[in-house]
């Protein structure tokens, strides 16, 4: 076959799929070659070469070489292989004297567990070599660089170690593939001299720093895979280096965005895919030229704004992802892109789903689920290629409301065999799960479960059945039966439980890898990693099932709390671009689930017997109401004003209540070596209980001003609460005129006696226990905030965080919370809280909503971060506090000076940066601009990004404000204001009074911190 004509093959053919070159490469080279194989008999490899040869058979530990007619391709031995197997040497026998020399090595899937050899720098006429899919380890031999190759495949191997910077002597380079290795380190300068290279596969390894300059001169690159890396800093903004760029891979490559406006210059681009983006959000890039596009995929790249209508010019695109982004408005009319078969915006904001859209028919695969559509835009049908799983607008939406069941009664437990059939196993029956999932689908199965399954394994022929995983060996765990199949999900997997009763669950998630091997073959190359998310609350992040597992067909099994609010549990697996996509074939990708069990923390109610209950206490009830009368009219209590043990007694409580020996003897008569503290509602003691479990004791002072409506408050309020970062109440004790709440002991005392207290306590706060800290006083307000009981606490400071034995946080103190009422805007109340920790406008103006709690976290994250006080921290006389000083810093772009010294350079600079910026964000003056808990969380776990708002420190230092607040507060703040007033306006170093946890007290030095 001409020369000519086996190029023009292989262009053509790369046209097609870019992503298979490497192989595409091998077929054409061996459909090209053929006449000169057939020549191969006639003459004799060169002897040298044969001894080279002889040499890299011993270092690729192969052991089926005929060397006496090597060129034959014949091999001494036949032993069973794969599909992807490949044994093929390639001679060129054109050569005067009949000598033969070797052109082309190519040795796929076959096993090979030894070493890159150094000796194939001993056959001079090479070009080619394919040494992918086997389990070859160690690093690039630098005999190498003396090659003249142009086509080098080394992909999906055990191979490690730095890519080495003399691969950039082989100036011949066309094709170079290290994809699915464990490559580390930056990718070296010199591969910028390979100026002939067209294809460059670098994905799924382990590169960091940032792509080197030198790439830009790379200008013939034709395809560029850079994804599952760890790379750092920004995109680089030289993408119109690369003109003939027809195929782009970065899917969470490690770099930021925002999307680069150098993507305009890629005129030639037919498949684009960039993905999983932290760093800053940036506005759809212009792509406008891009006419021969088929797969555009820009998933999870913080992108804002409206979706561009000229995508409607790119008349040849096939598959259009665009989810996980900030998406807003309409979607545009693509109806006249009949191509179009694979459409995905999930988790954006769009509102307008016009009927294009839904008219197409089942041969489209379309997801439009998470969203913000109208319920009367969707559909009144459910079909299985068009998923809309959760995309109604409407608060608490009921997930896909023509599509489901209503609940008949309340369920309290949920098990599900994920991807196989009903099995009973100690008595629990695992529900069968055997609907074939798909591409956009959404099943639902019973009327108390179901799933939502969202994307296609792209780069392979796939089917339904693919979405279901079977293990391929024997399973030796107990309960087998629950991992014998799993369901798979190349982007995204939503479980949904339906009709669960209100209250807290156990979620065990069962997991086992039975598709990647560990054995010493390529299948044992492959990495799997995903996200994990319950109830929206990202729980496991790049899980990898075969390293917590310690290896392949072991379970391992993770276990969560979890709250149910509105009768709806949500679980979900996303595939977030890390990890092999190509092991141990193509598009063997994704998130696996084998077993999922639910189970309520309660009791549920015995049915059997609720009649009789009802019967019974109706007649009760009418008894004791008449005992009750009988017995308050005796001892005169008509009239007589409540007193709080018995506004206790009378409140429905979800708690305890001891007696006050228990108490006493828990705290050996409250003993002063069991004293915590003292605050303004009286001490704290520690105590200890028969059972050996550690309290903390609030008693309630006689000269304390919380009043009874302050202390059946925090009862009320902490009663009807449970999360993992809010304090726990056990119980009260209210004999007489003993009034004592009883709460979980916490070991490390609070975040302000940790933070500002002795160096002990301080050399536990590192960095990573900071960042662990303030999301988790994130979360727990995001609770109060967002959950049945919507609630203010109104009194967010370091004395109100406290700490467990691993330094978790709790809030605690809920004295002064305020329950939100969904109907009213704001509650105007007056006001009562700690000096500098008070929203503006709840200061000034009694204004309160959550924006409130969201200033006061404002403010504990800058101290967190700072180590330092905000209101004793002054540097000078210029500033007012700690936030002022910081306001200024961010005027002058020096916001990484508020780091704690004492952090050292122990700490991570993106996230001390992004909490910075955090902090000022919710310490906004206007609580327009402050961001929900919800959000803030997001945030901090880098899933969204920060924008920053510049505000003016003056506004911290204006004598007004201070006048009007005292004008209009509870006149039991007015001295504590005053007191901060005169320390604001002092030249002298002194204290300001502010109110103390009613847990853990401490007491903090004056001076600077």
């Amino acid at each position: 076959m001409p020369t000519g004509l086996c190029r023009k093959m292989a262009e053509v053919l790369d046209s097609q799929k870019p992503i298979f070159f490497s192989y595409v490469a091998v077929l054409v080279v061996l459909i090209c070659v053929v006449p000169i194989n057939s020549q191969a008999q006639s003459g004799t490899l060169a002897p040298d070469e044969v001894e080279a040869l002889r040499e890299i058979a011993e270092q690729l530990n192969k052991k089926d070489w005929n060397f006496s007619d090597p060129c034959s391709n014949v091999p001494t031995f036949s032993s069973p292989h794969t599909d992807q197997y490949n044994n093929t040497l390639v001679c060129n026998c054109s050569f005067s004297g009949n000598v033969c020399h070797i052109e082309n090595i190519n040795l796929t899937a076959q096993d090979l567990d030894g070493v890159l050899p150094a000796s194939l720098a001993k056959l001079p006429y090479l070009k080619q070599v394919n040494l992918g899919q086997n389990d070859l380890s160690g690093s690039i031999p630098r005999e190498w660089a003396s090659t003249k190759l142009e086509f080098l495949v080394l992909s999906v191997n055990n191979l490690s170690g730095p890519i080495p910077g003399y691969l950039g002597n082989i100036t011949t380079l066309q094709v170079l593939a290290l994809e699915s290795n464990l490559f580390s380190g930056p990718v070296p300068s010199d591969l910028g001299k390979l100026t002939n290279m067209e294809f460059l596969y670098l994905r799924a390894n382990n590169l960091t720093g940032e792509l080197p300059l030198a790439l830009t001169n790379l200008t013939k690159l034709k395809v560029l895979q850079i994804g599952s890396n760890n790379f750092t800093g920004r995109i680089p903004n030289y993408f119109q280096s690369w003109k003939d760029l027809q195929s782009l891979e970065m899917l969470a490559s490690g770099l930021e965005g925002p999307l680069p406006s150098s993507l305009s210059a890629l005129k030639n681009m037919t498949d684009m895919r960039i993905g999983d983006l932290s760093g800053e959000s940036s506005e759809f890039p212009n792509l406008s030229n891009m006419t021969n596009m088929k797969k555009l995929m820009l998933r999870s790249c913080n992108i804002t704004g409206e979706i561009p209508g000229y995508i409607s010019t790119m008349t040849n695109l096939v598959v259009l992802d665009l989810s996980f982004n900030r998406l807003e408005g309409a979607i545009p009319n693509f109806a006249n892109i009949m191509q179009l078969s694979t459409i995905y915006l999930t988790s954006n904001l769009l509102t307008g789903l016009p009927d294009w859209i839904k008219s197409r028919d089942s041969r489209y695969n379309i997801d439009i689920s998470y969203n913000n559509f109208s319920q009367s835009s969707v559909p009144t049908t459910c079909r299985e290629t068009f998923n809309w799983f959760r995309s109604i607008s409407q608060q608490n939406n009921s997930i896909l409301s023509n599509c489901l069941n209503s609940c008949s009664k309340d369920q309290y437990s949920l098990h599900i065999n994920c991807g196989g059939k009903q099995t009973n196993i100690g008595g629990i029956k695992y529900e069968g799960d055997e609907a074939s999932g798909g591409a956009a689908t959404f099943v639902s199965t019973t009327p108390n479960w179901g799933f939502s399954s969202t994307g296609d394994f792209v780069d392979a022929w796939s089917s339904d059945n693919d979405y279901i995983a079977n293990n391929v060996s024997i399973l030796k765990m107990n309960k087998s039966e629950l991992y014998t199949t799993a369901r798979l999900s190349p982007l995204s997997l939503t479980y949904y439980a339906h009709c669960l009763a209100n209250g807290n669950y156990t979620v065990k998630l069962h997991f086992a890898e039975i598709v990647l091997r560990d054995n010493r073959s390529y299948y044992g190359v492959g990495r799997r990693m995903f996200d994990v998310y319950i109830q929206d609350t990202l729980v496991l992040k790049d899980f990898d099932i075969t390293k917590e597992a310690l290896g392949v067909d072991k379970d391992v099994i993770k276990v969560f709390k979890a709250v149910v609010n509105v009768k709806t549990l949500l679980i979900r697996f996303q595939w977030a671009g890390r990890g092999t996509t190509n092991v141990p074939l193509r598009g063997k990708y994704g998130s696996l689930i084998s077993t999922i069990s639910v189970q309520s923390d309660f009791n549920p109610p015995d049915d059997s017997k609720r009649k009789i209950y009802i019967v019974v206490g109706v007649v009760s009830a009418l008894c004791l109401i008449f005992l009750i009368f009988g017995i308050l009219w005796l001892r005169g209590c008509f009239g007589h004003k409540t007193t709080r043990e018995e506004e206790l007694r009378g409140l429905n409580l979800h708690t305890g209540f001891f007696r006050f020996k228990q108490i006493k003897a828990a705290t050996n008569n409250f003993n002063a070596a069991n004293k915590l503290g003292e605050g303004g509602f009286g001490a704290v003691y520690k105590g200890e209980l028969l059972d050996g479990s550690f309290i903390a004791v609030k008693q309630l002072s006689s000269k304390s001003k919380q009043g009874n409506r302050e202390f059946v408050n925090e009862i009320g309020m902490m009663s009807a609460l449970q999360h993992p970062n809010l304090v726990k109440l056990y119980g009260c004790c209210t004999e007489g005129n003993q009034l004592f709440l009883v709460y979980e002991y916490m070991e490390n005392n609070s975040l302000s006696h940790t933070l500002f207290g002795s160096e002990d306590g301080l050399r536990k706060l590192d960095w990573p226990t900071r960042q662990k800290i303030c999301v988790g006083i994130a979360r727990g307000l995001a609770f109060l905030h967002d959950g049945t009981l919507k609630i203010v606490h109104r009194d967010i400071k370091p004395t109100n965080i406290l700490l467990d034995r691993d330094l978790n946080a709790k809030i605690a103190d809920f004295g002064l919370a305020k329950l939100d009422e969904e109907e009213q805007t704001h509650i105007s109340t007056r006001v009562a809280g700690t000096i500098g920790y008070m929203a503006p406008e709840y200061a000034l103006w009694g204004y309160l909503t959550d924006k409130a709690d969201v200033y006061s976290f404002g403010v504990v994250a800058l101290e967190l971060v700072s180590g330092k006080n905000n209101i004793k921290y002054r540097p000078n006389e210029n500033f007012v506090c700690l936030l002022d000083w910081a306001l200024v810093l961010q005027q002058k772009g020096n916001l990484m000076e508020l780091v704690d010294p004492k952090l050292g350079s122990g700490f991570n600079k993106e996230e001390a940066l992004r909490m910075i910026r955090v902090a000022l964000l919710c310490a906004n003056s206007s609580p327009a601009l402050r961001p929900t808990m919800s959000e803030v969380v997001s945030m901090l776990e880098g899933r969204t990004v920060v924008h920053e708002v510049t505000i003016n420190p003056s506004i911290y230092g204006d004598e007004m404000r201070f006048k009007a607040f005292t004008e209009d507060s509870d006149p039991n703040m007015q001295e504590s204001f005053e007191e901060t007033r005169s320390f604001f306006h002092s030249d002298s170093k002194r204290t300001a009074s502010y109110s103390s946890s009613v847990l853990n007290i401490d007491t903090v030095k004056p001076g600077t911190r």
